[in-house]
């Protein structure tokens, strides 16, 4: 159970990172570089998932990805998916906030200079401002990571919790401690305890090399 649980939990981890990092990235490039009525509330809402309870966010995402709902022809609900979208949607929030702060405090300058160069916007965005936002992005994808590692309360109302299926390292815990195996909760809690000291570590150590 362990090694599955362990297993997928990377796999989802990784997956989830992954789609957040591309998606909030633009997301959070948007909001930093695009001034428009209502962009404070497109940003509250982006970020509601880091105040609504997770179970509250798992349930909006059943309720639109279930056998019922406008996309439940996708067949998602206690698949792997499920597990990939519930820590997605969870773990984005974190990566436009951090996407955005970091793309806001570029020195606008930077952008001038490139664009009396003759660089173009998408040039400028890859050539310029990507990389120096990296520290920042960095830090939300190691952000993301985290949060997506441990998603419980999203997963268990969209994915469920079935073993070597959809059970990951948080749901495990769940199910460790509910039936008595507590060195079991123990040792996995643990881990996962471990896992966020290095990503809060990390997120550190990037935050203080930021210029």
């Amino acid at each position: 159970m362990i090694a599955s649980a362990l297993f997928l939990s990377i796999v989802v981890a990784t997956l989830a990172t992954a789609i957040a990092v591309a998606l909030g990235t633009g997301a959070g490039w948007f909001l930093a570089r695009r001034a428009f009525a209502g962009r404070e509330l497109v940003d509250a809402l982006l970020s509601l998932p880091l105040v609504l309870p997770p179970t509250v966010t798992g349930y909006y995402l059943l309720v639109v990805l279930g056998r019922k709902g406008p996309l439940g022809g996708l067949a998602i609900p206690f698949t792997l998916a499920a597990c990939v979208v519930a820590a997605t949607v969870m773990a984005f929030p974190l990566v436009v906030r951090a996407a955005r702060v970091a793309f806001e405090e570029i020195d606008p300058r930077q952008r001038l200079a490139a664009a009396s160069l003759g660089s173009g916007s998408v040039s400028t965005l890859w050539r310029v401002e990507l990389p120096l936002a990296r520290r920042g992005l960095a830090a939300g994808a190691a952000l993301g990571f985290a949060r997506a590692l441990g998603e419980f309360g999203a997963t268990l109302m969209l994915a469920g919790n079935i073993p070597g299926r959809t059970q990951t390292l948080p749901l495990a815990i769940y199910e460790a401690a509910m039936t008595g195996e507590n060195s079991t909760a123990l040792a996995l809690s643990i881990a996962l305890t471990a896992v966020s000291v290095v990503v809060l570590l990390i997120v550190g150590r990037l935050g203080r090399g930021r210029t």
